[in-house]
């Protein structure tokens, strides 16, 4: 049968699919919708598999957050390519998963690749999607996450995602306190809150560092058990969230700069997300 401009462009509609991938597959189906889409569907899998040695390193992390504040979400969508990862189809396609994550709060990654979006299993969307762009797609990561105030922040390249959990109930100026606490993490990278989050080990080994470091210099026991205690101090100041210098105001303290904003505020605990890491 004679497939017309207006079928073709209709299952392309339908689909997401290339113009002659719905051309063929309208002719392999003689002309049957239905038939055509599982066509393309079975396409995007021989694609997928043929794709499934292939590195998707590039992509997107979306934070989503519930509007009473208390529940959010963090998934990782990636491809193999930035010019894909920038396209406005890929972010919606995420920003849609993430939408579906935070609507149903799936347990793990694979209940959530489980979950039914479009009338398919985000899964089967995962395979069509990879044919219909023909790069490998991979959703990577997956977090659920509660909290009595929990804050949500992207970076502007959407490679980077935030979720800061605060103590105090949500009100209009600990949420700016928050967003700007997950810009400080998102630019410094922090290890932990404060000292008290950090593994122990993580302290000797520094202390031990040091304590060497100071005994090659010379340094008496006594002196150097104190030159390691000041840098190990140092370095925790350095690499957790409270002490560090607040970058919108370099002459407080994150935890200072909290505390002015709403006494007692502060942060219990976050996540941070980029893309490949």
């Amino acid at each position: 049968m004679s497939i017309t401009a207006s079928d073709v462009n209709k299952l392309r509609q339908m689909t997401g699919a290339g113009m002659m991938d719905c051309k063929k597959a309208l002719e392999e189906a003689a002309g049957n919708f239905e038939e055509a889409v599982v066509i393309l569907r079975k396409k995007g899998q021989k694609i997928s598999a043929s794709r499934a040695d292939r590195t998707a390193s590039e992509g997107v992390v979306i934070v989503s957050v519930s509007n009473d504040g208390t529940q959010g979400v963090i998934v990782e969508l990636n491809c193999e390519t930035d010019f894909v990862a920038k396209n406005d189809d890929f972010m919606s396609f995420a920003n849609k998963i993430a939408a579906v994550a935070l609507e149903n709060k799936p347990a793990d990654l694979a209940a959530l690749m489980a979950l039914t979006m479009d009338g398919l299993a985000i899964s089967e969307l995962i395979i069509e999607y990879t044919g219909k762009i023909g790069e490998k797609i991979d959703l990577s990561r997956y977090l659920l996450v509660s909290g009595a105030n929990l804050v949500g922040y992207i970076h502007s390249n959407n490679k980077l995602g935030v979720m800061v959990e605060m103590n105090n109930a949500p009100t209009e100026a600990n949420e700016v306190a928050g967003k700007d606490v997950a810009m400080q993490i998102a630019a410094m990278s922090p290890i932990a809150v404060d000292e008290n989050s950090v593994d122990p080990a993580i302290i000797a080994r520094e202390m031990e560092i040091g304590r060497e470091q100071a005994i090659a210099d010379g340094k008496n026991e006594q002196m150097a058990e104190n030159i390691a205690r000041g840098k190990a101090n140092k370095w925790l100041k350095e690499n957790t969230l409270l002490p560090q210098p607040f970058v919108k105001d370099g002459s407080k303290s994150v935890k200072e700069y909290l505390n002015s904003v709403e006494a007692g505020l502060t942060v219990v605990s976050f996540k941070r997300i980029a893309v490949g890491s």
